[in-house]
């Protein structure tokens, strides 16, 4: 069978302090996006070994078991899964803070469930996810939500962006979540992020920032000049998504040929929030 994994960004995002076990509490609107992965999942004859292959995208070597097969093997683990074969074909931009991996790992999980008729609850499959990281459960109900723990705490608040057109551009930068983390330092905001984004629209950019920005604008001057290029093209709203390095602009009408010149040197996405 075949899925399709999707994006998302991020609408502020505030590190508020570093826990004991390691992560961070963070506080962050999710949105989903349909900038999409593909992902084959098919049953093999008994007596076979489970299989991972890739095209589009490399994924760096890290040294780890692919999340894809990690989330297979989880269930595995509790109920009685046949070997099967998992291809991805990778669309999503990979150090870019859009979650793509993660999506791939929770279609994975959905998948399966599907395939197999297992009858995991939603609750459950949330559980699933989040041991295999952390925004992982988002993807599960796929839609707008508040994120606060280490992202795995999600919570129906976020407001209806349903249909605003968007434009993410990613600037070929690969960005690790841990290099992102080495130029922050967490702190309780003055204004929590789930008041700040009851302000109106138009005046998001004064009060709702990502907190990951500042230390890597200085160390990367590509990323602040495309987020200003955004409010010079007509966005309401502009921000690097996540980690980085993927930064979007939030427009009240499709993008025109104006803006997609603009960007004619990156890689560049358009289309709506879902």
């Amino acid at each position: 069978m075949l899925f399709f994994p999707n994006a998302k960004i991020n609408l502020g995002l505030q590190i508020l302090r570093k826990r004991t076990d390691g992560f961070h509490d963070i506080a962050s609107f999710f949105y989903p996006i349909d900038w999409q992965d593909v992902l084959e999942i098919l049953p093999l004859p008994a007596q076979s070994v489970s299989s991972f292959s890739t095209t589009g995208i490399a994924i760096p070597e890290d040294g780890k078991e692919n999340l894809c097969m990690r989330a297979y093997y989880l269930l595995k683990a509790d109920f009685d899964l046949p070997a099967v074969m998992i291809h991805l074909h990778k669309n999503i931009p990979i150090g870019a803070g859009m979650g793509g991996g993660s999506a791939d790992a929770s279609f994975v999980l959905k998948g399966l469930n599907q395939m197999f008729d297992l009858q995991i609850p939603t609750e459950k499959l949330l559980a699933y996810a989040a041991r295999l990281g952390s925004d992982c459960a988002f993807f599960i109900e796929n839609k707008a939500q508040l994120a606060q723990g280490r992202g795995e705490l999600l919570s129906a608040e976020a407001p209806d962006l349903r249909g605003t057109h968007i434009v993410v551009v990613y600037p070929c930068l690969h960005i690790t979540t841990a290099e992102a983390y080495q130029g922050v330092t967490p702190q309780t905001p003055l204004v929590p992020l789930q008041e700040a984004i009851q302000q109106p629209q138009d005046t998001w950019k004064d009060h709702i920032n990502n907190d990951f920005e500042k230390g890597l604008f200085e160390k990367y001057p590509t990323l602040p000049a495309l987020k200003a290029q955004m409010y010079d093209l007509g966005a309401f709203y502009a921000s690097m998504t996540g980690s980085g390095s993927a930064v979007f602009g939030l427009f009240r009408a499709e993008a025109g040929k104006e803006v997609m010149e603009s960007f004619k040197n990156y890689i560049v996405w358009k289309g709506k929030i879902l």
